[in-house]
């Protein structure tokens, strides 16, 4: 008989850690949508900055705007 309720607690124990993990993921989840929706949110706010004309710099070559 002492072994059921060993048993028992170590499914007691397996089932409470097992909802932790899903409440703990659940969260997680909520939480990455919630980001990725204001990362688009930001992206598609954001205005695009025309720097005009854009010229080769020789010693970098980098492009930079060509009135700098």
């Amino acid at each position: 008989m002492p072994q059921l309720f060993g048993i028992m607690v170590i499914g007691a124990g397996i089932y409470a850690g097992y909802k932790a993990v899903v409440r703990i993921s659940g969260r997680m989840r909520d939480e990455l949508r919630r980001a990725d929706d204001e990362m688009r949110k930001a992206a598609a706010d954001a205005a695009e900055k025309d720097l005009g004309a854009l010229v080769l710099d020789p010693e970098s070559g980098v492009y930079r705007p060509a009135g700098r």
